[in-house]
């Protein structure tokens, strides 16, 4: 199993070329799931559990790795299927989310594949499962779903969703153009939403890169797209088209490339810090804290309106 997760340094190849490595892992059945190999540190046989009472159900117990102490979530009954029989012949998928770490206890993992973001979909409307997941594809002849992960930690851990006192008094008089919210999942999409609504500014959503993109082109060739929106709130995992592409798409195109572009994702800062320059983002957030998610975005439209690029009749 050691061998199975590559180094970060290696993986970290694939990021801005649109693909993605994914660690596929079975639930309950036959049924191929994936997780993005960048957030998972280790794969080890499920260790000890000790049970913490009054804890969410899908919490199976907390474990001590590496000299941290670590929540373990049963997936498959965090995604509304039967809780895993026998944790002792269960695996523990050790991920960061969010600024946390934490286990999903899978039944079986299977192995890394290499994917583009392009031939990552959408998933179908239908099943309730398929509310628990933010894109599918195929492995040969075999479905691979992946689950969104945001839902999934926004059900078990309660978050604070509200700016503080102090942030919202220091957020007056922003420029209040719309701001395009890219994000493939809903529940990431809403906590952005909900923050900026709290500090007076409206955002339209679009739930992947190639979908916001030909948004911003359709906005361009119509008028000046300053009229349109302030800046750009991007995830960088998305399928058809992620965050990194997406961005430099902005950069190629003359008519876009005085974008604001805030890549903001679940992802390790280790490395993405050194990829914003690479693809021309302005600014890297690890999600989802709204305190710093509304200051930066304060810091980012006060820059847009020191832009001499943007006059004043462009602001709305």
């Amino acid at each position: 199993m050691a061998n199975l997760l590559e180094s970060v340094n290696q993986r970290t190849q694939l990021a801005g070329q649109n693909r993605v490595e994914l660690l596929l892992f079975r639930l309950n059945g036959d049924q191929l799931f994936g997780i993005n190999v960048f957030k998972v540190t280790e794969v080890t046989l499920c260790p000890p559990l000790t049970r913490v009472p009054n804890s969410h159900e899908v919490v199976r117990g907390i474990a001590q790795l590496r000299g941290k102490i670590i929540p373990m979530l049963d997936l498959a009954h965090a995604v509304g299927d039967a809780p895993v029989a026998d944790i002792s012949v269960c695996y523990a998928i050790i991920t960061e989310y969010n600024r946390h770490t934490q286990g999903f206890l899978v039944s079986g993992v299977d192995r890394i594949v290499n994917v583009p973001w392009e031939e990552m979909s959408p998933p179908p409307a239908g099943s309730a499962l398929n509310s628990y997941l933010t894109a599918v594809t195929h492995i040969g002849s075999q479905l691979v779903q992946i689950i969104d992960v945001e839902k999934v930690m926004a059900e078990v851990h309660d978050q604070n969703l509200n700016i503080s006192d102090k942030v919202r008094a220091e957020s007056q008089g922003l420029d209040t153009r719309p701001i395009l919210v890219v994000d493939d999942s809903s529940v990431a999409r809403n906590q952005i939403q909900r923050t900026l609504e709290q500090i007076g500014l409206r955002s339209v959503q679009t739930n992947n890169g190639k979908e916001a993109l030909g948004l911003l082109e359709k906005w361009a060739a119509e008028g000046p797209l300053a009229e349109r929106i302030s800046m750009v709130i991007s995830d960088i995992e998305m399928p058809e088209m992620d965050g990194y592409t997406l961005t430099t798409e902005i950069r190629n195109n003359p008519a876009l490339a005085e974008l604001y572009v805030l890549l903001h994702t679940s992802l390790s800062g280790i490395f993405n810090n050194a990829l914003v320059a690479k693809v021309g983002a302005n600014h890297f957030l690890a999600k989802f804290d709204p305190d710093d998610l509304a200051v930066a975005v304060g810091e980012a439209l006060k820059q847009v309106g020191a832009n001499p690029a943007l006059s004043a009749e462009d602001q709305v």
